[in-house]
């Protein structure tokens, strides 16, 4: 289980993290509102088939998503996509990355794309930052869990 929401941009999931209230939600509708599908909202699962993580929606919000300040409401959804990008929020993200970053999730390094989740062009980053991914062919790869257990400082 992780505490993030997904959406599917052209079959391939975009897996938002952030703390409560840190803008997941809003800027999963903003990609919505541009052509993205949800797979799930505050809690997806990371499953694995054919060597690959695949996001899942958990079923007991599926197709749900919080409008902060407004409710829950039901939009279009679908149930599972690979993983491609994580996008985690800073308040300052580097001008000019100098490559694609990465982040452990599960027992996988993923590509990883630091954004500030209020700027007005944050949707479109996003789409950007998944586009140069699969532009370079970087695609999320295995980790043993002795290797992830290793990387962290002690």
């Amino acid at each position: 289980m992780i505490h993030g929401t997904a959406i599917s941009i052209g079959g391939h999931a975009v897996l938002i993290m952030g703390e409560s209230g840190s803008g997941k939600s809003d800027l999963a509708l903003r990609l919505i509102d541009r052509g993205a599908i949800l797979i799930g909202d505050d809690v997806v699962f990371l499953k694995t088939r054919d060597n690959t993580p695949i996001i899942t929606v958990a079923p007991n919000i599926a197709g749900k998503i919080e409008v902060r300040g407004v409710g829950i409401f039901d939009v279009d959804f679908i149930a599972s996509a690979p993983l491609r990008l994580v996008v985690e929020f800073v308040d300052a993200p580097d001008r000019l990355p100098e490559d694609i970053a990465h982040t452990i999730i599960g027992d996988y390094v993923v590509p990883v794309s630091k954004l500030n989740p209020f700027e007005q062009s944050s949707a479109i980053k996003v789409e950007y930052a998944l586009r140069a991914v699969l532009d370079r062919g970087v695609r999320p790869e295995f980790v043993s869990a002795n290797a992830v257990k290793e990387s962290l400082p002690s």
